[in-house]
């Protein structure tokens, strides 16, 4: 069974990530640090998590529970990086989907970023849109009806399940 996790510190889709798991009878862990934690949702699938406060403290719990086919609500592009290298899905609150291919990249911008932060620079995101949330949901959706890689399929030995057997 998939599981939710959400990076629910200053999360924007919260509630749409709790209704969807409520939509799809998945379970999902809103995962934040005490400073700011979330309201308790009103849902039999969702728990919130607190960790202890402390620079990428819900990040490190969502990566180590975290595993194969699972999705991950998070805007923090070293966390869905963390999520991939486990087999996991990973989604940003506006509904970019994170993958293989276009992790690197982000990566790298955000290193760009950062720098010219340091150098004074202003760097910016828009606000969040009431498109960004539909296109979460649909991306969302997708990351969940998307079959596994036959990488994840594959039994220890190499074997497809159901092939030769």
């Amino acid at each position: 069974m998939v599981t939710l996790y959400v990076d629910a510190d200053a999360c924007p889709v919260r509630d749409e990530a709790v209704g969807f798991a409520d939509r799809h009878g998945l379970k999902v862990y809103l995962v934040a640090n005490g400073s700011r934690p979330p309201p308790r949702p009103r849902s039999p699938h969702a728990e919130v998590v607190i960790v202890a406060e402390g620079a990428d403290k819900a990040d490190d719990w969502i990566a180590e529970h975290i595993a194969a086919g699972d999705i991950c609500v998070t805007a923090d592009i070293p966390l869905a990086s963390r999520c991939l290298a486990a087999g996991a899905k990973a989604v940003s609150p506006r509904g970019h989907r994170w993958s293989e291919d276009n992790i690197g990249m982000a990566l790298a911008g955000r290193e760009i970023s950062r720098h010219l932060r340091e150098m004074g620079q202003e760097t910016r995101h828009a606000p969040m849109a009431r498109d960004d949330k539909s296109r979460f949901l649909v991306t969302l959706d997708a990351a969940l009806n998307e079959r596994p890689s036959a990488a994840l399929l594959r039994k220890p030995d190499g074997v497809m399940p159901g092939w030769n057997e």
